[in-house]
């Protein structure tokens, strides 16, 4: 704030210069003019840039009182040059600070892949291989169960039909490729839960070829497996598969999964599983026919059919137990369905094709099998990372996927045995929904965890190579340092 300019005081008779008050009152009316003229040139010099700014002129609206012989110029503006702007605002990445680099590190694992991503934000947070497609093992089963629901859908059933042979007395039991078909009596409970039974489907046939007088006595049984082509067998499995219990050969007619005990998960197949559900059949119809194979007489009649449980129960009866023969059941008649063929050679493109509807890139994929057990399907980790953040979601069907998962530490299901999320890694269960994978060469596991920090994670991890049934303990601790760190996983 400026300081007030002090008037002077006016002089007395003693002190009055020469001249009297007249010369003094001259002497000051020039001091006044003088210094009431510097107080104008000040002010008006302070504000020429205002004055001559808002009015357009070149000096300041004020000079008319005060004649100045030289006139104060207007500063021209200046802009800065134009500054490059970003198109977009840039966000920063977070820091993310807990590492599991030490549980990667394990030699248990192997030749180790692995990828995690944030299903919420489809973020990948930990990636190790994760691009690069290799042996599955049973998380096959995880591409099998989402091309049967998207091909098949939810309710679809497999048939198994009796139709009228080309001779008197001659009856065609035609497979439909329900390989869960069982022949206990009806009430007795199979290791399927809720399969159809062959003596209903004899009764049915009985019944109807009873209806017409015309009808000879049934003498021959015809069994009709053409639903499925050969080999039976893929090259990529071990033989010693089918004494152990784990896989049948594969037949579009057989009983019970082929297996010798129909209440057991684990019990060893025969080498002739359509002369077994033949034998079965004729015995429920009484016995004493004579049995060949052969194909159904086209437009046959019907005389009676049985259907399987839904493709949602097959799926969570497959995936929580791991059983080979309903996933080789599933991806052959979603071969069958999306017009790929009926034979092992045509899985590649009805699986895949299957798979297409979800959206995700299926490059480098090689499927070989419905089940996982050869060594030569091939899928990458970030496939299933993908996969599974659809089947959290629950998209479509795929929410039948992701009830039937074992879960670390349920009631049931292969995440419920002793050797799984055991002693600090218990500190995950209920939290960890995956498929487990086994085969000589490898252990997988793959799903989604439900992490400490609550966001949903989905994981893939593959041990290769040369590996030992302990390298599910050090999956299963990886995953539970997942599941600790959350989305504050750190991919160093």
């Amino acid at each position: 704030m400026d300081e007030p300019v002090q008037t002077p005081e006016p002089a007395t008779a003693s002190t009055a210069p020469r001249g009297g008050i007249a010369a003094v009152f001259s002497q000051h009316r020039r001091a006044w003019l003088i210094a009431a003229g510097a107080l104008v040139f000040v002010l008006l010099s302070s504000g020429a840039v205002f004055a001559g700014t808002q009015t357009g002129g070149n000096e300041p609206a004020a000079a008319s009182a005060v004649s100045s012989s030289t006139a104060t110029p207007s500063p021209t503006p200046t802009v800065d040059p134009a500054r490059p702007v970003p198109a977009e605002a840039t966000t920063a990445s977070r820091l993310r600070t807990c590492s599991v680099a030490g549980l990667a590190a394990d030699t248990r694992l192997a030749d180790f892949q692995a990828q995690v991503v944030n299903a919420t934000t489809g973020e990948v947070l930990f990636d190790r291989g994760g691009t690069t497609s290799s042996r599955t093992a049973s998380v096959m089963k995880v591409l099998t169960s989402a091309a049967a629901l998207n091909v098949l859908g939810s309710d679809y059933r497999a048939t198994t039909r009796v139709v009228k042979g080309a001779e008197p007395g001659q009856i065609v039991l035609v497979g439909g490729g329900d390989l869960t078909l069982s022949r206990l009596p009806t009430g007795q409970e199979p290791f399927y839960t809720g399969a159809a039974h062959l003596d209903d489907l004899a009764t049915q046939t009985m019944v109807a070829w009873a209806a017409d007088p015309a009808n000879p006595p049934i003498t021959s049984l015809v069994l009709d497996s053409s639903y499925f082509s050969g080999p039976d067998w893929d090259d990529g499995w071990a033989r010693t598969e089918l004494g152990l219990g784990y896989m049948p050969e594969i037949t579009a007619l057989m009983v019970d999964g082929d297996r010798n005990e129909p209440t057991r998960s684990t019990s060893a197949r025969s080498e002739d599983p359509i002369a077994r559900a033949g034998q079965a059949f004729a015995d429920a119809l009484g016995g004493g026919l004579a049995i060949s194979q052969a194909t159904a007489p086209a437009g046959a009649a019907q005389l009676g059919a049985v259907q399987s449980a839904p493709v949602s129960t097959l799926i969570q009866q497959s995936l929580i137990v791991s059983d080979n023969t309903i996933a080789e059941m599933l991806a052959r008649l979603v071969a069958i369905e999306n017009g790929a063929g009926n034979s092992f050679s045509a899985l590649q493109q009805g699986i895949v094709g299957g798979l297409a509807a979800y959206g995700i890139d299926t490059t480098g994929m090689i499927i070989k099998d419905g089940s996982g057990l050869s060594p030569n399907n091939a899928v990458s980790p970030a496939y299933l990372t993908a996969l599974f953040v659809k089947v959290n979601a629950r998209e479509g069907n795929l929410g039948v996927l992701f009830d039937g998962l074992p879960v670390a530490g349920g009631p049931r299901g292969s995440l419920s045995y002793s050797d799984r999320f055991a002693g600090a890694n218990s500190a995950a269960d209920g939290a960890v929904f995956a498929k487990t994978g086994w085969i000589d060469t490898g252990y997988t596991l793959a799903g989604v965890i439900h992490s400490a920090d609550g966001t949903p994670l989905t994981f893939a991890i593959y041990a290769i190579g040369n590996v030992s049934s302990n390298a599910k303990i050090a999956i299963d601790t990886l995953t539970t340092g997942f599941f600790h760190c959350g989305d504050n996983l750190s991919n160093n």
